[in-house]
């Protein structure tokens, strides 16, 4: 076996051996992070706790031009799992554990470039990315480092991916008018049929943009997630819930498609509100989504990194790109295999990505 894939390898098994589940987001400033401070001598390294586990170590020797990000955090283990989701187990060609593809392979892969190369790096490790209270970029980006550009490390089969959707969470409530379902006003004082009249509303709407393009991706991506309401079947409904999710394309604009939604009803919604957003990758309108993302390939081409195809999972590389920073994502594993029981991520692919990242640090000093 590799020496490189052997040093990635012996630094999954120990990252793997720490509990990150979020939630709970039991995680504090010793521990996993105890563990990377170890493993990176030679550089400046800062830990901030910014509460409810939300822990973050920056990492930076010499003055880098590009920064990498990884989340440790991994979702809970699943009661699907054949074996101790802690204890990484290799076979043939896969190593697996949990958060071995989302994305401890990754941060492994980067401890190992770190000791592989004597160039300047710079390295954001988070454990907030899995639950929807993102406070380590938040924290990172007030700093306004200035950086040339930004990697993160998620799964992408050890390619550039320079474009992925945006995401959009939000919540409904309906009021009704309760009554005997025998009268005639059934049909208009049902805070369910509200609810369904607007379901079958915005699903149009989502119909109508079936046609629209950018980098690959096709469409606006929907989801009706909960519906909830109403007491039985021959009393009106005096209430109803519903929650969504949409993912934009980088052209769309998230606020005018909110804005769409909230109207596709008769009477307003007693309530409305969006629970999470996270920009698309790039952002900013079509015009400027493109300018963004060509300026990723030409950096992504620079580095002589293979580039694939936009995705329509979100991750946390939009907050930097939305930031101002030329970025992409670029890690191990496939997403098929993540937050999935018996998670893996094929040698092959950590071996390729412990090179590609040795080559982006070398790629500094020419």
């Amino acid at each position: 076996m590799n020496a490189a894939l052997d040093t990635t390898l012996a630094h999954l098994r120990a990252l793997v051996a720490f509990d990150t589940r979020n939630p709970p987001r039991r995680i504090d400033t010793g521990g996993i992070f105890d563990y990377l401070r170890a493993q990176l001598p030679g550089f400046d390294c800062t830990v901030a706790d910014h509460g409810a586990g939300a822990v973050s170590l920056y990492a930076q020797r010499g003055k880098p031009h590009i920064l990498f990000n990884v989340h440790l955090d991994t979702v809970p283990s699943s009661r699907g799992w054949t074996r101790d989701p802690f204890d990484l187990q290799l076979t043939g060609d896969r190593a697996i554990g949990l958060g071995a593809c989302d994305i401890k392979g990754a941060a492994a892969a980067l401890l190992t470039s770190a000791s592989h190369t004597g160039g300047d790096a710079a390295f954001l490790f988070t454990s907030d990315e899995e639950a929807n209270d993102a406070r380590c970029i938040a924290a990172f980006l007030a700093q306004n480092r200035p950086f040339a550009a930004v990697v993160v490390a998620e799964p992408t089969r050890a390619e550039a991916v320079l474009a992925h959707r945006g995401i959009s969470s939000v919540t409904m409530r309906f009021a009704g008018r309760a009554g005997h379902a025998s009268g005639g006003n059934a049909l208009g004082d049902s805070a369910v049929h509200q609810a369904m009249r607007w379901g079958s509303r915005a699903l149009d709407f989502v119909d109508s943009h079936a046609h629209e393009r950018f980098g690959g991706l096709t469409g606006l991506r929907f989801n009706i997630g909960r519906i909830e309401g109403g007491i039985k079947a021959n009393v009106i409904a005096p209430e109803a819930e519903v929650r969504f999710g949409f993912r934009p394309l980088p052209s769309m604009d998230t606020d005018a498609l909110l804005d769409k939604f909230r109207t596709c009803v008769d009477a307003p919604a007693a309530e409305f509100s969006e629970t999470f957003r996270g920009p698309p990758l790039p952002s900013g309108g079509i015009a400027q989504a493109e300018t963004k993302r060509l300026a990723a390939r030409d950096l992504a081409d620079e580095l002589g990194l293979p580039i694939g195809n936009a995705v329509d999972f979100w991750t946390e590389a939009a907050l930097f790109s939305a930031a101002g920073y030329t970025t992409f994502v670029y890690g191990p594993g496939d997403i098929a295999q993540a937050h999935g029981a018996d998670e893996f991520v094929e040698l092959s692919q950590l071996l390729q990505i412990t090179q590609g990242y040795v080559g982006i640090i070398d790629h500094g000093r020419a």
